[in-house]
Parts: structure tokens; C-alpha cells; sequence
């Protein structure tokens, strides 16, 4: 980060220390930022969410949540939740689940989830407006190091698509159905965001 700037610009990955990521999340003027970091790099989001990103990202997490009560899936859902791994990474999706057996697994008074301490979430959901590119790129290379089981992209654009990947062995792969909420086809997911418009 420039040490010159008094402030450092917001929607774009700059070079940063893990330090100068404390500083930014300490800092009370990015009280209502998302802040990810990852190989030395930051990213300060303070965008306003406009009607497409809020819409979509309510509709995806209720649309979740009742997937997972008719099939009896247990599931920890947090909304913006901050997870961290020091000097390595750190995000704040849109939305993350803990899904199964890892349901229970963060005790509730916890703030920033550390991940050298607890598991990875198991679906990690960005809802893209003007981040897609982003969220399509290096936002998928974090998740991919998180070690998540399934990262989703939701485009909320007109075009209401949902990109699914399963994550494994350090990589991505696109799918049609999700495999951490088995049952749920992709295709499914985007129909029913295709009737909100």
C-alpha cells in the first residue's frame, strides 16, 4: 500500500501487509467495508448495494435455507461473516454456510472466525453486481485457499445466473448441482431468480 495515501482505493486489489489489513479493519471509518486479503494483496469494498445485489442476495439466503429445512440438511448460515487466517487470508462473503456435521462447529460469541483455529465454511455465495469479474477471479483463487467445499457466484444482473464451483485439491471445477446441498440443481436456483425480475 502507498504509504503517501491517506486512504486506499476501494474496489481493487492493491499490495498490502497483513498489518496494513489490521489497520484498515481496526479503522472505524470502514466500520461498513468488506475487506479480503490474500497473497499480499487487499481489497476494500464500500460500494452501496443497490436493489439488484440486495434482492438477490436476501432471495439466494432464504431460498437456502429452505432447501436445507425440507431436506432436513443442518445448516449455520452467516450473513457478511469475516473469517481470517493471520498473515495469509481473509474474507467476507455475502454469505456462508456451514453445512452437516460442521453446523454446531463455531461457537456463537465468536467475531472473526480464525481459520487456524476452526474449519472453512462449506459454501461460500458472492452476490456479483459490479464485482464479477472480481468475484469470478481472484475472489474464487481466496475461496479456493480457504479450502471451502463450494463457492457460488449469483450475477445480479438481468440476466440472474448462478456459476457453481466445487472446490478441491487447491482447485475449482464448474457443476450443475450443488454437492453440499444435494438435490439442488443449479438450474433450479436460477429459474427461481429469474421470476423475481
Amino acid at each position: 500500500m502507498n504509504k503517501t495515501q491517506t486512504k486506499p482505493p476501494t474496489d481493487t486489489w492493491i499490495t498490502a501487509t497483513w498489518q496494513e489489513y489490521i489497520q484498515i479493519i481496526e479503522d472505524p471509518s470502514y466500520e461498513k467495508a468488506k475487506v479480503y486479503y490474500h497473497n499480499g494483496r487487499l481489497r476494500i469494498e464500500m460500494s452501496p448495494v443497490g436493489n439488484a445485489h440486495a434482492s438477490d442476495h436476501a432471495f439466494v439466503i432464504g431460498v437456502v435455507g429452505l432447501f436445507a429445512a425440507t431436506k432436513n440438511i443442518m445448516l449455520n448460515g452467516l450473513d457478511n461473516g469475516a473469517y481470517d487466517k493471520t498473515e495469509y487470508l481473509a474474507a467476507q462473503p455475502d454469505a456462508s454456510y456451514y453445512i452437516g456435521e460442521n453446523a454446531d462447529v463455531i461457537p456463537w460469541e465468536t467475531f472473526i472466525i480464525d481459520l487456524g483455529i476452526y474449519p472453512p465454511p462449506t459454501l461460500v455465495i458472492e452476490v456479483a453486481n459490479a464485482s464479477l469479474t472480481d468475484d469470478k477471479g481472484e475472489k474464487r483463487l481466496l475461496y479456493e485457499a480457504m479450502n471451502v467445499s463450494e463457492y457460488w457466484i449469483v450475477d445480479a444482473a438481468l440476466k440472474a445466473e448462478v456459476i457453481a464451483f466445487a472446490v478441491a485439491d487447491g482447485g475449482s471445477k464448474r457443476i450443475n448441482e450443488s454437492q453440499v446441498l444435494p438435490g439442488l440443481a443449479i438450474s433450479l436456483l436460477e429459474e427461481a431468480l429469474q421470476r423475481t425480475r
